[in-house]
């Protein structure tokens, strides 16, 4: 009998040991990557063998430059977010260290971290046909793509994994492509961080009834492709994840629909109005807001959005959606809102403004929640690319846009090309970056 019991009781006495020997050993880190900021300039998520004091984090860990942060989380996973209202100049260093909650050190590391985004634009090629390419950190301007034929639409994947585009052959037929992009931001300080690097070119849509092709990405790397031809028959909605083969929605737009940057969800334009609805697994969902409203940007925290609504007067007004409210009016005239972005939940939206036809007038505003006017600039000189958008960053409180010089009226020369623009959103003061563009878009920090 004693035999037996000791035959039981080896395997639970082994157990137990190592049990004890675990909860003895220090923690470690397991893994930190980038991570989506919702409000703030920039973020890290931290993954850890053990439950960390946070308090403890905040105490030994630091950031050089001293860029002011806060440690959140509990448990395992924690997660360092940059405050806002500061603005990144260039790579970080971090130093991480701390304790968990027994109070056991966690082996110190050092780390080289750059949040900041990377410029992609569509650049016309002097023998024709057009090209995307990024600017790098230092300046330097590299070709992601061979000469296609025109680009009319790029968007940047929301977890920084790639970009996907649009381009037309020469009967005017459209594809649609995913391009990865392998992104090294983060790195032990022993390493050097290291520049984009193109992957593997995917075609997504296309064919010889594709006269037309819509993209919009959500943050999480996925992509909804809408393409259409002559027919309804023609027309098709796919959500391809980020990584396996594409989901076929079925559901009827009167225009391009858009992924929420959250996940989980399409803004769909109806005769009706603008119809939020879920995506699978969700249970179904569907809530209208009606009206003649078109949606021109999403804000960085979840739930809110910028719309443009269209008056039987002629008017427009520029509108925030914030969950659980109704759209609250911020500006309202009889300009064009050709472009809109915003920061944060809301708290500073800008507004390209377009007023007059023969030499139409553009004027950048910036306004508060509550729809008062902060500071506003003509932009003399400029007018907007057609369908460039406007891109605000909030790492270095910058926005993005494609601007062309106006010419003269009456001059028999070409209009000078359109630029890609930086815009400082202390002084709303455009500075070209002398690269000729039709659109431009940041590429997250993968």
């Amino acid at each position: 009998m004693s035999r037996v019991l000791s035959a039981l009781g080896l395997p639970l006495l082994l157990a137990l040991g190592q049990q004890q020997w675990l909860r003895s050993r220090p923690p470690h880190l397991e893994r930190l990557a980038g991570a989506v900021a919702s409000a703030g300039p920039a973020s890290l998520e931290a993954r850890f063998s053990r439950p960390m004091s946070v308090a403890a984090l905040e105490q030994a860990s630091r950031l050089d430059p001293p860029l002011r942060h806060r440690w959140l989380g509990r448990g395992d996973t924690v997660m360092l977010a940059l405050a806002t209202g500061q603005r990144v100049e260039g790579p970080l260093h971090l130093h991480l260290a701390g304790r968990d909650h027994r109070g056991l050190p966690l082996p110190s590391s050092d780390w080289r971290w750059d949040p900041r985004p990377r410029v992609v634009a569509v650049v016309p090629l002097p023998g024709g046909g057009e090209q995307l390419r990024l600017q790098e950190h230092d300046g330097r301007w590299r070709a992601l793509t061979p000469a296609l034929g025109q680009i009319p639409q790029v968007e940047a994947l929301g977890d920084g994994s790639g970009v996907a585009f649009t381009s037309v052959d020469g009967q005017g037929r459209q594809q649609a492509w995913r391009l990865e992009l392998h992104q090294r931001n983060l790195a032990p300080l022993s390493s050097p961080l290291a520049p984009v690097r193109p992957g593997r070119l995917q075609r997504l849509a296309g064919g010889a009834n594709v006269l037309f092709a819509h993209l919009s990405a959500d943050r999480r790397g996925s992509l909804l492709v809408q393409s259409g031809g002559l027919t309804p028959a023609d027309g098709k909605l796919a959500l391809w994840p980020p990584r396996g083969g594409p989901e076929i929605l079925t559901l009827k737009a009167s225009g391009p629909v858009r992924l929420l940057p959250e996940g989980g969800g399409l803004v769909v334009p109806e005769s009706e109005g603008l119809s939020l609805q879920s995506l699978p697994p969700r249970p179904p969902r569907r809530e209208l807001l009606p009206g003649s409203r078109d949606l021109v940007g999403f804000c960085p925290r979840a739930g809110r959005a910028l719309l443009v609504r269209h008056w039987p007067d002629f008017r427009r007004s520029l509108e925030l959606v914030e969950p659980g409210r109704s759209p609250r009016q911020l500006w309202i005239g009889p300009q064009a809102v050709v472009a809109a972005s915003c920061g944060g939940g809301g708290e500073r939206v800008w507004a390209l403004l377009v007023e007059g036809l023969a030499q139409p007038t553009l004027t950048l505003v910036e306004l508060d929640p509550r729809g008062s006017l902060r500071r506003s600039r003509r932009l003399e000189g400029w007018e907007l690319e057609p369908g460039a958008g406007l891109h605000h960053d909030p790492t270095g409180d910058r926005l993005l846009t494609v601007l062309r010089p106006r010419s003269s009226i009456g001059t028999a020369t070409a209009p000078p090309p359109p630029q890609v623009v930086l815009i400082d959103t202390a002084e709303l003061e455009p500075r070209p970056l002398e690269r000729t563009a039709r659109q431009a878009v940041w590429l997250p920090p993968g």
